[in-house]
């Protein structure tokens, strides 16, 4: 197979320069026409030469995980730098092969249904909550910062998150019912009722979040305002005045796109504001890496804009506003490292190091899809009525001004 992987290098590698030190210890050096960064990789072993030509998407992970390839003489940051610029350049003949075959299995991965969204949730979230006490902020939130301002804290971009979203739910008075879809350990529902008085229900696929979240309630006092539950956004059979949707959307699969929007028009009172903020990308509807897939977000899919606002119109809901958040998430992802590498040690004697490394890798390919692959989130504020939400969106920088200023 070396012979065949030699030959996709020479036309794979288009950006920067690739050093190859393959299996029988002869190193090759592959240069692009266009500059870029140069990165070193280590091939340890005939199978994952092999891998690499047959399944590309799917066997770095699986390599790197087993200790089968690695960077040499860079970091992993760096490798996948070289990797991805690449691939957004057009990939090689097999990965497009691969890319294509995804496509039209698209409509098939994505029916995520009852029995397979508990599935699906339960593989990511319900691993052990010390992880995610080692790497996010004390808040858990799981979703992309909001960075007013280059020198925030983790901490003080989490918050500015959640009420840069509160701002556009329009919480005028206090007292109005919120949904919360995906409601994660139970952060943005507790500050909506602490700071601007709502009675919250969250709802999560997720045991491991659900007993976290009603803990909090307990500590906070907060059981007659917020209510936490075990429930698929498909069973909400109630109106609220506010439904607001974080990071969940990914989760939905592009087939049930149009369920989902039709069921928060169901869940909204005819003056109701929703929010969803979720991940995007700028390239058009594609599909989901077949590693990250596989072995972090089961059924996930970052929808573009333009497939989700299709779904959006078919269920004749208003977008009364959108806004694309750029390179928050890059921060907040890098953040997350920070910390993850911090507690390297830890989170090896919690799981092990081919644990380690799967979430490194999924970290930094992260972080690197919003630098260098045209990913980011957007916010859709939504609603049932024209005259739903207020002329201008001066309320929304009033409500966030007042609020950072407390």
């Amino acid at each position: 197979m070396k012979p065949i992987l030699d030959f996709v290098l020479k036309k794979f590698i288009q950006v920067g320069t690739l050093r190859v030190t393959f299996s029988d210890g002869t190193i090759q050096t592959y240069r692009g026409a266009l500059p870029g960064v140069e990165a070193g990789l280590h091939l340890k072993t005939k199978q994952a030469e092999r891998s690499l030509v047959i399944n590309s998407g799917l066997a770095f992970g699986e390599e790197y995980m087993a200790g089968e390839l690695a960077p040499e003489g860079c970091t992993l940051e760096t490798l996948m730098i070289v990797l991805m610029a690449n691939i957004t350049q057009g990939g090689h003949v097999f990965e497009e092969i691969e890319d294509r075959l995804r496509y039209l299995l698209r409509p098939f991965k994505g029916l995520n249904s009852l029995k397979r969204s508990c599935r699906n949730v339960a593989h990511h979230y319900d691993l052990n909550g010390r992880l995610y006490d080692l790497f996010l902020d004390k808040d858990r939130q799981y979703s992309c910062a909001y960075f007013q301002r280059e020198d925030m804290t983790l901490e003080e971009a989490q918050i500015a998150k959640k009420r840069h979203i509160a701002s556009k739910l329009n919480l005028s008075r206090p007292g109005l019912e919120v949904l919360d879809i995906g409601c994660g350990w139970g952060g943005l529902a507790l500050t909506l009722a602490k700071e601007y008085g709502a009675t919250v229900v969250g709802i999560t696929l997720s045991k491991e979040q659900l007993e976290e979240a009603r803990a909090r309630v307990r500590a906070e006092g907060l059981e007659g305002q917020v209510r936490f539950e075990l429930m698929d956004y498909r069973n909400v059979h109630h109106e609220f005045d506010r439904v607001v949707s974080v990071g969940m959307f990914e989760h939905v699969g592009q087939p049930q796109f149009e369920r989902y929007f039709r069921g928060i028009k169901e869940c909204l009172k005819p003056d109701g504001v929703a929010l969803i903020h979720s991940i995007g990308r700028t390239d058009g509807p594609g599909t989901t890496n077949a590693w990250l897939q596989k072995y972090i977000f089961p059924g996930g899919y970052s929808p573009s804009l333009s497939e989700t606002l299709a779904a959006v119109e078919r269920t004749g809901l208003w977008m009364t506003d959108c806004e694309v958040l750029r390179l928050h998430y890059a921060k907040t992802i890098a953040e997350w490292r920070k910390r993850f590498e911090t507690n390297r040690q830890k989170i090896i004697d919690l799981y092990d190091e081919r644990f380690v490394r799967m979430f490194e890798l999924y970290l930094v390919g992260s972080e690197l899809a919003f630098r260098v692959q045209g990913h980011m989130n957007f916010q859709l504020q939504l609603t049932r009525s024209v005259d739903a939400v207020p002329l201008t969106r001066d309320y929304m920088f009033e409500s966030e001004r007042a609020k950072s200023a407390v």
